[in-house]
């Protein structure tokens, strides 16, 4: 099977070296330190404190070189995506399938999903459109990510924990494509499961990483020392009360309450979101697919977010300022 990962970062570069150890003719799209590593080193990851491996992939920054594909890895951060929609499609065939490993709200989240909301285009995350025209609909499956990974340096990733990705089509349809790929995952060794309904495994991740993202990368703080903090947690909280009834609207019921969700966030100890790793490397931060389409959503489905909206407008400015956003 020909599979190109798009972004070999710290999730692109995990899938990557996994699936080439599965025995596919893995292909990555990088570009910089990390392509120049990559021809230099192969990919290399480190599991917990196991020895380095190396994969031997083929890397080039330009999708033209490496050819139409079976499966794309759409692992890149959100800002990433323009470029994306602009040289995608050589990777492109009928039959491709685009597999979206990405935090947040994807461009198709409303796609023949959100009742009277269906088939909208949030202009938040596609704002002319771009992204929809550049990858048919029919090509793409969600997925959500469970694991915590990292780019030690170029072209090394260090796989933290976890090993879960859930997969499904936008519609809700079961296919026969979507059983094959996470059979094929789960040779590969994740722990790969096929969703009753994307949308919502999406939304339950988003709700408890639209929050803790940007406070990081606001405070610099870890996961513990925001857990830690009562003022904080308790708008956090407030967040994701906005957000939990903006689901209920669009069909994503979640019953958990946010203390149940800040439970599960204090297991991860002295954690760094991937968003304060991204401050602190000077990188571009993905704060309109993890909050600016929330607060789009609220609008369209008339949910005032105050909450959202001060989380956003400060973590925005932060990155303004930094050259960031």
């Amino acid at each position: 099977m020909k599979v190109c990962i798009y972004g070999a970062g710290a999730i692109g570069g995990w899938i990557a070296s996994a699936l080439a150890r599965a025995g596919c003719s893995v292909s990555v799209v990088a570009r910089g330190a990390t392509l120049d590593a990559l021809q230099l080193h192969g990919l290399r990851l480190r599991e917990g404190h196991a020895a380095v491996t190396s994969q031997a992939v083929a890397s080039s920054a330009s999708p033209a070189e490496l050819g139409v594909q079976d499966l794309v890895v759409l692992a890149v951060k959100a800002p990433s995506l323009p470029e994306v929609a602009r040289q995608i499609a050589p990777l492109l065939g009928p039959d491709t399938i685009v597999l979206t490993a990405m935090n947040g709200v994807p461009w198709w989240f409303l796609q023949s999903f959100g009742g009277a909301l269906a088939g909208t285009r949030l202009t938040c995350v596609d704002p002319a459109g771009e992204l929809a025209r550049a990858i048919p609909a029919r090509n793409i499956v969600g997925c959500v990510v469970h694991a915590g990974c990292s780019v030690q340096e170029p072209g090394l990733i260090c796989h933290h924990f976890g090993n879960g990705l859930i997969l499904g089509e936008p519609s809700g349809e079961k296919t026969g494509r979507v059983y094959q790929l996470a059979a094929l995952l789960q040779k590969a060794g994740f722990q790969a499961q096929v969703s009753e309904q994307i949308q919502n495994d999406i939304w339950f991740k988003l709700w408890g990483n639209m929050t803790v993202n940007p406070v990081s990368a606001l405070t610099g703080a870890t996961t513990d020392l925001i857990m830690n903090d009562d003022l904080v947690r308790g708008f956090i909280s407030s967040v994701m009360f906005e957000a939990k009834e903006i689901g209920a609207r669009i069909g994503i019921a979640i019953a958990q309450q946010p203390e149940d969700r800040h439970n599960i966030t204090r297991k991860l100890g002295p954690f760094k979101t991937s968003m304060l790793q991204d401050v602190e490397s000077g990188r571009p931060v993905e704060l309109d697919a993890l909050v600016g389409a929330v607060r789009e959503l609220g609008q369209l489905t008339g949910v005032a977010t105050p909450y959202t909206d001060a989380l956003l407008g400060l973590a925005r400015l932060q990155a303004r300022v930094r050259g960031l956003y």
